[in-house]
């Protein structure tokens, strides 16, 4: 049966600029040439600087696309990895209309000699909500770089000078653990709750500065209830875990917003530790619908920027209480209460 039009297999030439060494394409090894293999429908041909796609018309296309891209990041100045590729095609595939060099060479924050920047389209989307919007909503599984974002945007913006003191806060509610059993002070107790936010800050402020900076007031990491009764102006305000935030406690907090400030609420409304389950984070979108400079954005297992099995973890629970339905949390008994036989 000969070849129609749309199954013709045609071959398309890429050359190489002289400028850019072959293995920084290609990675040591052809590394990333075997990856790039793997993952285009087109077979690859590499003769010199020269790259030949053979292949149907769309798929070439494809290729030709993701070549264009890497060119583009290298020329940036960005190196090329595994991951890169990855991301690069899932984006390519998805076609939203932004490149993918656009999307992963975008810089927020660099302290020795590493950078920080958004790895997927939603996460540019995210990072570009918190630059045009007062108040940004950031919902999604753990591990999509929700809460780290926010802390590099939060960073910048101080060092920018655009806010005068970053605030970061979150509810201080067990998971599977009484609070009141921790040993020590108050101070002690609510310490392991804080404690991510602190490891996120020592990636992005030299640590010896931070005491210096908490003692002076230019950030502050406290429990959500320590912010009633506050007005935050000139601030740069995180709530995190807000799925934990009660419906009153996300009203009380989203209201101490003070002139100069915005606000950053990250959460997984997946992963809800409150008693009986009323948590203001799932609520909030419909009572803030239609809400001028308020913007929701909704990240997904595919932003997952852990171990790649995280993503899969996301997806498969996500099956699993789908196929379970909804749970009737009322029925729970109340914490340290038995269930009625």
């Amino acid at each position: 049966m000969p070849d129609t039009p749309e199954t013709a297999r045609v071959s398309t030439k890429i050359v190489v600029p002289a400028a850019v060494p072959m293995v920084n394409l290609l990675g040591s090894g052809d590394s990333l040439l075997r990856l790039i293999e793997q993952r285009l429908d087109s077979d690859v041909h590499v003769r010199g600087n020269e790259i030949t796609v053979t292949g149907q018309s769309a798929d070439n296309a494809l290729a030709i696309r993701l070549f264009e891209e890497l060119l583009s990041l290298l020329a940036k100045g960005e190196p090329l990895t595994e991951d890169v590729i990855e991301r690069s095609l899932g984006m390519l595939r998805s076609d939203h209309g932004e490149r993918p060099a656009d999307v992963l060479s975008l810089n927020i924050l660099s302290r020795r000699g590493r950078t920080i920047r958004p790895k997927t389209l939603n996460q540019k989307r995210y990072v570009d909500a918190i630059d045009k919007h007062t108040i940004v909503f950031g919902i999604g599984p753990a591990g999509t770089g929700k809460t780290y974002l926010a802390m590099a945007k939060a960073v910048q913006a101080l060092q920018t000078k655009q806010v005068n003191r970053i605030i970061l806060t979150r509810p201080a509610v067990e998971a599977g653990e009484r609070l009141g059993y921790l040993p020590g002070t108050l101070y002690d107790k609510i310490d392991p709750y804080l404690r991510p936010l602190y490891d996120a800050l020592h990636d992005m402020i030299d640590p010896d500065s931070i005491p210096r900076l908490t003692q002076a007031g230019t950030i502050e990491v406290a429990p959500l209830a320590y912010m009633r009764g506050r007005t935050l102006n000139d601030a740069f305000i995180i709530l995190d875990e807000a799925q934990n935030a009660t419906p009153e406690q996300m009203k009380m907090f989203l209201t101490r917003l003070g002139f100069g400030s915005r606000i950053v609420v990250t959460g997984d409304v997946t992963q809800v530790d409150l008693p009986g389950g009323r948590s203001g984070l799932r609520v909030v979108r419909d009572i803030l619908d239609g809400v001028q400079d308020v913007h929701f954005s909704l990240l997904t297992s595919s932003d997952v920027v852990r171990h790649r099995l995280v993503g899969d973890i996301v997806d498969a629970y996500a099956r699993y209480d789908a196929a379970q339905g909804p749970v009737d949390v009322s029925a729970r008994p109340a914490r340290g209460q038995r269930p009625r036989r």
